[in-house]
């Protein structure tokens, strides 16, 4: 315990920038934080702290401690909030990025619920389909979809996703439905431009090999909610995730066709740049979005979709 203290007063040290700020934070004397440091210094056999009669600066040594100090703090404080009385607490400021198409859908409409749990807390979403480097551009949180390439980060999968080939039941009536994936050859496939993992064809489990098949169309787009819209339209047939068209299909405006040669599932997931460290707020928000996707009906059933205030 007394080296606890020892650190705390520490701390309070270095961020108040005087014993006395240090000892009104705390409640004691500024003689105690005093004794305190001094017993800190000794242990360790190193200089914390420079004290003159004007300012205290922090040594090298003490720079570096410094920053070891308040991570422990910060562990500290979420172990007690984990098991306090009034629960989980997560305070400031959390900063997230998620495809655009996907966070307008299943992740903006969510946040405003976390944030009334969690009223100490402020997220800020950034949504946009490029890459960010979460790192350099200061993200704690990332959502991505499909294969993650990056080593250095860690993903922790929030659900399980589908892609599935569906068209308008108005298409099918014209068109005929495919039996096989070749029949898609004979069809108007709305694809996804020229660009992104669509562009080596769909995928299909066949004879028990994952296959990929060049299918092709009149329209093509590489906005997946236009290929929604035209799907909708009886335009052609879509390959989409099922977090786009579920509530289409839950409603019957689209149909699931070639259903016994979907390819495997690909993952949702939150991608952090470390896991020992993780700040409550962002292992708090992991946990709700799992939890929000982890009923199959989530994706069935109609969502609002964020819209931007700005105008075009």
């Amino acid at each position: 315990m007394d080296r606890f203290k020892e650190i705390e007063s520490f701390v309070a040290v270095a961020m108040r920038g005087s014993l006395s700020a240090a000892a009104q934070l705390q409640g004691v004397a500024p003689a105690m934080i005093s004794r305190r440091l001094d017993a800190l210094e000794s242990r360790l056999g190193v200089k914390l702290l420079t004290r003159t009669t004007r300012r205290i600066s922090l040594t090298f040594e003490g720079s570096s401690f410094l920053e070891d100090c308040q991570r422990i703090l910060h562990h500290m404080r979420d172990a007690e909030a984990s098991v306090s009385a009034g629960g989980l607490k997560a305070s400031g400021h959390l900063r997230m990025t998620a495809p655009a198409g996907f966070g307008k859908r299943h992740v903006a409409p969510l946040i405003p619920g976390f944030v009334s749990e969690h009223r100490e807390l402020s997220i800020s979403l950034e949504l946009s389909d490029r890459l960010a480097d979460m790192v350099n551009e200061g993200f704690d949180l990332a959502v991505r979809i499909g294969t993650l390439n990056d080593s250095n980060l860690i993903a922790v999968k929030l659900a399980e996703m589908q892609r599935v080939v569906v068209a308008s039941p108005d298409y099918l009536k014209r068109r005929g439905t495919p039996k096989h994936p070749s029949d898609l050859l004979k069809h108007d496939c709305l694809t996804f431009g020229n660009s992104g993992n669509q562009a080596r064809g769909w995928e299909f489990l066949i004879d028990q090999k994952l296959q990929t098949i060049r299918v092709q169309g009149p329209l093509e787009c590489n906005d997946g909610a236009v290929l929604l819209d035209w799907a909708l339209a009886a335009r052609g047939i879509a390959w989409r995730s099922m977090w786009e068209v579920g509530e289409s299909l839950s409603k019957g405006q689209l149909v699931s066709i070639l259903d016994a040669f979907r390819a495997p599932e690909h993952g949702i997931y939150a991608v952090v740049t470390q896991m020992r460290h993780m700040p409550l707020r962002t292992r708090l928000l992991i946990d709700y979005l799992k939890r929000s996707y982890a009923s199959p009906a989530y994706w069935l059933a109609a969502k609002p979709v964020a819209t931007s205030s700005k105008s075009t």
